[in-house]
């Protein structure tokens, strides 16, 4: 697949990296040298430096032979113009970075896909909404939804109370109402197989439906553990306004922001029930007058990922026992587990999982690059003759590191197993190690 990236900001950068990994056709246009230099002679990719709104530097890139076209610079208006120019240069399918919430309303996706612009994408909106997701049940470390809600998988980090510690998976009962998909143990991700076993430490991601949680909180030992009701934030970054204005009504919120500007702009943004506070969120007195000890929830927002990393542990000897932090340095993704800071938000991660998607030739609803795991999850719906419909899955011959979780048929979830056959229709959600959704799409078309 041909793929021209314009922009060699955070999420170009990462998303060109993960892309030349899987032997596709990249070109990476940018007008500043110096980034473009590191990339070239470290990745499999071709640069243009040139600005990404001329004919000529996209001509340049080859856009009129694309089969996608990604736009995204820090500009907004940059990234949709360079996204039209594309779509009439002939690339067939754009995506554009945005940073407007009105464009993703209902009413305006056919104005934009008229102009030339298939797909719209906004980080900082995707990652509050995965923020609040896991304040709503503050005992899990990611959460997602696959069909609307039908099935949920969920990372959860085990504890010694854990009640399924050191058993091995097949004597854990064969009708159970959940799929265990992977468990990250020290950095390895492992696709697990009957004689596996779980132990204290391990981020294990379950499959399930929203009606079996509770039993996999009760099995993971978090029921002691208080549902949250107020949040600090530090940092009034994009995320942290989109957060507040996102957050359940039943939650308080207070805002910790250093920029005295920053902090009246604040108060335009978010609504009156959010208290802003003018000062260092890493500041122990301040933390201790604004109720920390009380606070069931810290999410550490900043630009800078080793201070939120940081906050986020002062934050639990404070005893908050829901931490979040943003942290943009994918080399510190792997220490912020280690350091069991808790919960991790990457855009640029997060980004790459909604373009990854449009890469795709079988038809894809959902893709999630998976924040600490090196894996990714995606659901697919099944066509008609496909490959996957001819066998029981334990026919299936599946790569190495590949699972089903659970498949939605008319409406209704089911946790797949080895005797499950997939039928044609059917949404299926399946766990892979990275870079192997284009090599497992082949079994869904």
């Amino acid at each position: 697949m041909r793929i021209v990236i314009a922009g060699a900001g955070n999420v170009g950068t990462h998303l060109a990296k993960l892309l030349s990994g899987e032997n596709q056709d990249i070109t990476l246009i940018d007008e500043n040298e110096e980034r473009l230099g590191r990339l070239e002679s470290n990745f499999d990719l071709m640069t243009i430096q040139d600005s990404p709104v001329t004919l000529r530097g996209l001509k340049e890139a080859g856009t009129g032979d694309a089969d996608l076209f990604v736009a995204v610079t820090p500009d907004e208006s940059r990234n949709l113009i360079a996204c039209q120019l594309a779509h009439h240069l002939g690339a067939k399918k754009t995506v554009a970075r945005i940073d407007n919430y009105e464009y993703l309303l209902t009413k305006n996706r056919d104005f934009f896909q008229n102009i030339g612009v298939d797909s719209l994408i906004y980080p900082e909106m995707l990652a509050a909404s995965e923020i609040v997701a896991g304040m709503k049940l503050s005992w899990i470390r990611q959460w997602w939804e696959f069909a609307g809600g039908a099935l949920v998988m969920m990372g959860v980090k085990l504890r010694e109370n854990a009640l399924i510690l050191n058993k091995p998976l097949f004597l854990l009962g064969k009708e159970l109402p959940y799929h265990i998909v992977a468990i990250l143990r020290e950095g390895v991700t492992i696709i697990p197989s009957g004689d596996d076993t779980m132990q204290a430490g391990d981020l294990v991601y379950f499959m399930t439906m929203k009606k079996h949680i509770p039993q996999i909180r009760k099995i993971a030992g978090k029921q002691e553990l208080p549902d949250v009701r107020d949040v600090i934030i530090m940092g009034g970054s994009r995320i942290a306004v989109r957060t507040a204005q996102l957050m359940p009504d039943y939650m308080n919120l207070k805002i910790i922001e250093s920029n005295l500007e920053r902090c009246n702009r604040l108060t335009e943004l978010v609504n009156d029930r959010v208290m802003i506070i003018n000062g260092d969120g890493r500041d122990p007195s301040l933390l201790t007058s604004e109720g920390i000890s009380h606070t069931e929830a810290f999410v550490a927002l900043t630009d800078n990922s080793e201070t939120n990393i940081l906050a986020c542990l002062a934050a639990k000897r404070f005893g908050v026992t829901k931490t979040i932090a943003e942290v943009e340095n994918i080399d510190y993704i792997n220490m912020a587990e280690k350091l069991d800071i808790g919960t991790v938000i990457n855009k640029k991660k997060i980004a790459a999982s909604h373009i990854y998607q449009m890469m795709l030739d079988a038809d894809v609803t959902n893709v999630k690059c998976l924040t600490f795991a090196n894996a990714d999850v995606a659901e697919f719906n099944v066509k008609e003759g496909a490959r996957i419909t001819r066998n029981p899955v334990k026919d299936i011959s599946f790569p190495r590191g590949v699972t089903i979780g659970g498949l939605i048929r008319n409406k209704e979830a089911v946790l797949v197993t080895g005797n499950t056959t997939i039928q044609a229709g059917d949404h299926v959600v399946v766990f892979c190690l990275e870079g192997m959704i284009k090599t497992i799409e082949k079994f869904f078309n």
